[in-house]
């Protein structure tokens, strides 16, 4: 099962789920403000991806972050900073479930499911 994780308002969340329906690509959608993230996830994306790739540094959630943390964010303080504010992980996360995917480009996607 294909799951695409984020939030319903987000412009480039908006486009994905529009890119994968109009390709009729099946996939459940994860709402991080409903269901939030759990731990283990989390830390399997860290694992495969980094917690850099997914850490939005550029968004709103980011600037709200004591500059403190800011400063000193390491892969531990990543990780509690997205249990804790799971709106400020990059969006879109698409688990295909053999692989999982940062954000939101058509071309990224069409070669993702072979379209």
């Amino acid at each position: 099962m294909i799951t695409l994780y984020g939030i319903p308002n987000c412009d480039t969340m908006k486009k994905a789920r529009a890119w994968l329906s109009g390709h009729a690509v099946d996939y459940e959608f994860h709402d991080y403000k409903k269901a939030g993230i759990d731990e283990k996830t989390l830390r399997r994306w860290v694992r495969e991806l980094g917690w850099q790739p997914l850490l939005n540094t550029r968004g709103m959630m980011w600037r709200k972050v004591p500059a403190e943390v800011r400063d000193n964010i390491d892969e531990e303080s990543a990780i509690t900073l997205m249990l804790e504010t799971p709106s400020i992980i990059k969006r879109p996360v698409l688990d295909t479930g053999k692989a999982r995917h940062v954000g939101f480009k058509p071309e990224q996607y069409a070669e993702i499911f072979d379209q």
